[in-house]
């Protein structure tokens, strides 16, 4: 089988581990090329990976003949800009969350994709959890029957500098994986209303300049389904994902946490080892979801997170953030 040809964009953590995936977990797959334009960010990497080129402008990456494909990993401002550069050069394209950081951009760069014919896929990651898949299935097979009652839980392990965080980070780039989360777990069905509170509880004294590190947002959906979403930027205990379907057929409970399924019983009671980052905790989802973006790729089949997924997240992320700078509900627009 023909390997698909990729460029990653940006080298950070997560970009990081996304080109190890292309170049060698992924047999699909080939990663030829490494863009960031930090100093040398770009040659480190590529030459780690065995990539064949190292670019510092992106431009370089749309300009070159032998890519299929991109991964943006880029930081999340200019997410919608790559996406329509790389759908005008006929590169398809994967991107992390969110997409865009206005709905206007978000459907620039959907309508960029839809005109070049190019794969667009978003990189929500828990739809490709064990956990999480196996509870789509059962609604998709009407055990659960109607969603009644849905929660998401985000908790980050902590450390995280409170000047490099941008107002509206704990809704756009950390609830905006539960928002596609409630969505999922919640098929067919739209967003409507959204009240969220949100406090600067880790970092106090961060609070007068706009920092929000921990946050509750209730979304109403259009099948009477309510959905609660909740983040806090530290756990002391790890990383802690979690969520829930109340069903009018039963009841699904997604994620503990646990690094293993060990419990260690001693005189001082009961010990359980817990993830302490995202890709310890969802590794596997990270390579899941790569390898489905490649197989769209290769067939031309629909990738299972679309840019109107990202757009519908992304839509309830600022209408959460709207909500707390008003205090009030907000609607949500259809479409």
């Amino acid at each position: 089988m023909e390997r698909s040809r990729f460029a990653l964009i940006g080298s950070g953590r997560m970009g990081s581990f996304h080109g190890e995936t292309l170049s060698r977990r992924l047999p699909a797959t080939r990663l030829v090329a490494v863009a960031d334009p930090a100093p040398g960010a770009a040659q480190r990497l590529a030459a780690e990976l065995g990539a064949d080129r190292a670019y510092t402008d992106a431009a370089q990456v749309w300009a070159d003949p032998e890519i299929d494909a991109v991964v943006i990993a880029a930081p999340a401002r200019f997410h919608a800009g790559l996406i329509v550069a790389a759908a005008q050069a006929g590169k398809h394209v994967f991107c992390e969350k969110p997409a865009a950081l206005t709905l206007a951009d978000a459907d620039r760069a959907i309508d960029a994709c839809r005109a070049a014919g190019v794969v667009l896929q978003a990189g929500f990651n828990r739809r490709f959890v064990p956990d999480w898949a196996a509870a789509r299935t059962l609604l998709d097979t009407g055990q659960l029957g109607t969603p009644r009652l849905l929660r998401s839980v985000t908790r980050d392990p902590g450390g995280f500098d409170p000047a490099r965080v941008a107002p509206g980070t704990i809704f756009l780039e950390t609830l905006i994986h539960d928002f596609d989360t409630l969505r999922f777990l919640n098929p067919g069905a739209a967003a409507v209303e959204v009240f969220a509170v949100a406090d600067a509880l880790v970092e106090s004294d961060w609070r007068d300049r706009g920092l929000l590190d921990t946050a509750v947002v209730t979304v109403r959906f259009d099948n009477g389904a309510v959905g609660t979403a909740e983040a806090c930027f530290e756990a002391s205990y790890g990383y802690d994902v979690r969520g829930e379907v109340l069903g009018s057929g039963g009841m699904a409970t997604m994620g503990d946490g646990r690094r293993t399924g060990m419990v260690f019983s001693y005189a001082a009671g009961r010990m359980i080892e817990t993830a302490r980052s995202d890709q310890e905790l969802f590794g596997d989802a990270y390579v899941a979801e790569l390898a489905a973006f490649a197989a769209a790729v290769r067939t031309g089949a629909p990738p299972p997170v679309t840019g109107e997924d990202a757009r519908a997240a992304l839509a309830i992320a600022l209408a959460a953030a709207e909500s707390v700078r008003t205090g009030h509900p907000v609607r949500i627009e259809a479409k």
